[in-house]
């Protein structure tokens, strides 16, 4: 042991002093003598990195007194699961001196997966900071990161799917445009959600499958639509994991669960939608095998779900009930498989009508002209994006989320049709067209669209720490790229912007699915410009917030590099800029 170890001072110093500090590697430790025994553990308390060695030594415990954390002297873990572990030390007397070394972790990665477990068993987000940040610094895949949220989020949350596996799945996709440490923190924001939202929530325990897999497949999706319909959920999981037993049944299990969420309008103001594509959009990550795992978990949010028809604005003064059921059927029938140069942002802009028959008219005259399933997709979530960049801060704030759920289901529209397009979802995208045209009256007057012909970042985050500057920060961004700035740059401070922030479910939502909107478009297009001004005006809507998490994940950062933050004056300035 003492070839390795470090000597921290002689033995007769540390009976007089009662402690010493030393160091082992960049790790400071501290050595006590306690109960005549010898003890060594990290000289940093995890929570926020006080000296321990300034602490007191009782009954086998450190206590901190910054927040009155204890730790066991022996392993260094914690009595008080909000302060995360510590490390422990060996240390042993060798001819009057006191040598300490790091104990060998046969699995370092096991240890922070199983951390990070612990995190979000007990939902404490610098527990969860820690783990992902050393995850990361291990060479962990983000996939492998986010395999551990959603297999907790999938187990602990009796009601299924919901806000929480959203946003983590959302961030996994936005991870690959972020920068440095806003990556972690992305995860974090994800994993965290997740936590909060399994907290005092009882278990799933799945239906099972029927024993036998002699059903056919097109009975299955009968049956699934069938118990969808009359919010049969148990019945309808268990025809669904009877369905998932086969894995080469993923492709058509994907067409009959879209089909059973369209079979109604618009249901649950465009949720069921997000979280199924998000949902398939997990599996697509972490592979077939987790479709088992995943799907089920969507089937009580959908049967639940409240369905548009039964509202009397989808009734009157236009039955658009009926109307999206005659344009759907003219739809039918397979588009071309490539584009014969339908002018996708025509489409959009028309889609934008002030009659409802003038937007059905929109669809069916854009397939027409030959615009194929993944086109008339793209036009859709453009035309959602357009009401945002064109909502009149006058509003309503709150109706902010009516045009942000618009937009987001016809993100996840989009991106179901370009994976596998049938005529379930093209329905699906009529009724998220009459959506939009519903949310007419927020653009009544519409906001002025941005001017400017220059613009920074630096600006433009100093639009986010004050509130209200919704049009002042779209002109920078929109100014930003009309003098040649990067769409990457942007999108990263977009993300940043997101990031810094306490932020709320819908953010999460809207960003990610303007990210995945802007560059759908090429790069310099008007159509990738205005969808990214759009989820500026939106971010700027709403922030700054107190930034609490953000500050959180700070901290766990600096403690990895060993920094002294209760030294530092400026301990908890915002370091957006």
């Amino acid at each position: 042991m003492i070839d390795q170890a470090v000597r921290a001072g002689t033995l007769d110093e540390l009976r007089k002093q009662g402690r010493l500090v030393t160091k082992v590697g960049s790790v400071p430790v501290v050595v006590f003598w306690h109960e005549d025994a010898v003890y060594a553990i990290e000289d940093r308390c995890p929570h926020l990195g006080f000296p321990l060695h300034q602490g007191t030594v009782e009954a086998g415990l450190v206590t901190c007194h910054w927040h009155h954390a204890r730790f066991d002297l022996v392993s260094g873990c914690t009595l008080d699961m909000w302060a995360d572990d510590a490390r422990g030390f060996g240390a042993e007397v060798r001819d009057g001196d006191v040598f300490v070394e790091a104990r060998v972790d046969a699995d370092p990665v096991g240890h922070l997966q199983a951390r990070l477990r612990d995190g979000l068993e007990e939902s404490i987000s610098l527990v969860v900071a820690k783990s992902v940040l050393g995850l990361l610094d291990a060479g962990v895949s983000p996939a492998d990161i986010v395999r551990t949220g959603v297999d907790f989020g999938t187990t602990y949350r009796g009601a299924g799917w919901g806000a929480g596996l959203t946003v983590l799945i959302a961030m996994a996709n936005l991870f690959p445009h972020l920068e440095g440490d806003d990556r972690a923190l992305a995860l974090v924001h994800g994993l965290t959600f997740v936590a909060n939202d399994t907290g005092n929530q009882a278990p799933r325990f799945p239906v099972g499958p029927l024993p036998t897999a002699e059903v056919p497949l097109r009975r299955l999706e009968s049956w699934y639509r069938r118990f969808v319909e009359t919010r049969s959920s148990d019945s309808a999981e268990r025809t669904l994991e009877t369905a998932l037993a086969d894995p080469a049944h993923l492709s058509e299990v994907e067409s009959m669960m879209f089909a059973a969420v369209t079979d109604h309008v618009f249901v649950d103001g465009g949720h069921t939608i997000d979280f199924t594509n998000k949902a398939f959009e997990a599996v697509q990550m972490l592979g077939p095998d987790s479709a088992p795992e995943v799907l089920p978990t969507l089937v009580v949010q959908t049967t639940r779900a409240q369905r548009s028809e039964e509202f009397s604005e989808w009734r009157h003064p236009h039955d658009l009930v009926t109307l999206a059921a005659e344009t759907a059927a003219q739809l039918q029938g397979p588009g071309p498989g490539q584009s014969s140069g339908a002018d996708v942002g025509t489409i959009a802009w028309h889609l934008l009508a002030e009659q409802p028959f003038a937007v059905a008219d929109a669809l069916i005259e854009g397939r027409a002209a030959g615009a194929t399933d993944e086109e008339l997709g793209r036009a859709l979530a453009y035309a959602a994006a357009l009401r945002i960049v064109r909502f009149h801060t006058r509003n309503d704030h709150a109706d902010w989320d009516t045009v942000h759920h618009s937009f987001t289901a016809a993100n996840a529209l989009h991106q179901a049709l370009a994976r596998r397009p049938t005529p379930e979802l093209r329905r699906g995208a009529v009724h998220a067209a009459l959506r939009i045209y519903l949310d007419r009256f927020l653009n009544v007057p519409a906001a002025r669209m941005p001017q400017a012909t220059s613009g920074s970042i630096e600006a433009l985050n100093r639009c986010f720490d004050t509130q209200g500057l919704v049009d002042e920060a779209a002109n920078e961004a929109y100014g930003f790229l009309h003098a040649g700035g990067s769409r990457a740059e942007l999108i990263a401070a977009l993300g940043r912007a997101l990031l810094v922030e306490d932020a709320e479910f819908h953010w999460f939502q809207t960003v990610e699915a303007g990210v995945r909107q802007a560059t759908a478009w090429p790069e310099g297009s008007e159509e990738s410009a205005l969808i990214l001004v759009g989820i500026t005006r939106f971010l700027a809507a709403h922030t700054p917030t107190r930034r609490e998490l953000p500050t959180v994940v700070r901290i766990a950062a600096r403690l990895r590099r060993g920094e002294a933050l209760y030294e530092d004056e400026n301990y908890g300035d915002d370091e957006r800029t």
